[in-house]
C-alpha cells in the first residue's frame, strides 16, 4: 500500500512537474518577443520620430506574464534566491525537511491566499473586458490581471509537487533507517 501511494504521489509531481515546464519553456519566448518589440520602439522613436504607447505596453504586458507564467518553473528548477545559511551544507534528509516544511508553511499558504484574494480582483476585470487608461492602449488589461490566479495555481501546484518529493525523500531515509 505505501509503494502504491508513493508511486502515486511521484506520478502526480511528475505530472505537475511537466506542466509547469512546459508553461515555463512556452512563456520564456516572451523574452524574443520583449526584446523585438523593444528593439522596435527605440528605432520608430529615435530614427523615425513615432511613438506607440501600444508597442510599449506589449512589452510591459511580456515582462509581466514571463514572470508570472515561468515563476514555477523556476522554482521547480531551484532557481529562485533560498537563505543558504542551513541548506547549502545540509544533509539530502535535513534539505528534505526544509523543503517539506517550506512549501507547507509558506509557500501554499501564500500561494492559496493570492488566489482567494486575486480571483475578485481578475473576476471584476473579466467582467467589465477592462482596457488600458491610454487611448491607443491595449485592450487587454482584463487577460493580464487574469494571470494572477493563474501564477498562484502554478505555484501551488509546485508547491504540492516540491513537498510530495520531500515527503518521498524523507519516507525513503526512514525506510532506509529501518532496513
Amino acid at each position: 500500500m505505501a509503494s502504491t501511494c508513493a508511486g502515486r504521489a511521484e506520478w502526480v509531481a511528475l505530472g505537475i512537474d511537466r506542466a509547469t515546464c512546459g508553461i515555463g519553456r512556452a512563456a520564456a519566448w516572451l523574452v524574443m518577443l520583449m526584446v523585438g518589440v523593444q528593439l522596435a520602439v527605440v528605432l520608430l522613436r529615435y530614427v523615425l520620430g513615432v511613438g506607440s504607447i501600444w508597442m510599449q505596453e506589449s512589452i510591459l504586458y511580456a515582462h509581466a506574464a514571463l514572470f508570472l507564467l515561468a515563476c514555477a518553473w523556476t522554482l521547480r528548477n531551484q532557481g529562485h534566491v533560498r537563505v543558504d545559511i542551513f541548506y547549502a551544507d545540509a544533509l539530502p534528509r535535513t534539505k528534505s525537511l526544509i523543503d517539506l516544511l517550506g512549501a507547507i508553511a509558506f509557500l501554499l499558504p501564500f500561494a492559496l491566499v493570492l488566489l482567494w484574494l486575486s480571483l475578485p480582483y481578475a473576476a471584476r476585470s473579466i467582467a467589465i473586458f477592462e482596457r488600458s487608461r491610454e487611448t491607443s492602449g491595449l485592450p487587454l488589461v482584463f487577460v493580464l490581471k487574469s494571470l494572477i490566479p493563474l501564477f498562484a495555481l502554478l505555484m501551488a501546484a509546485q508547491g504540492v509537487a516540491q513537498g510530495l518529493r520531500a515527503w518521498r525523500a524523507l519516507r525513503a531515509g526512514a525506510d532506509a533507517m529501518r532496513a
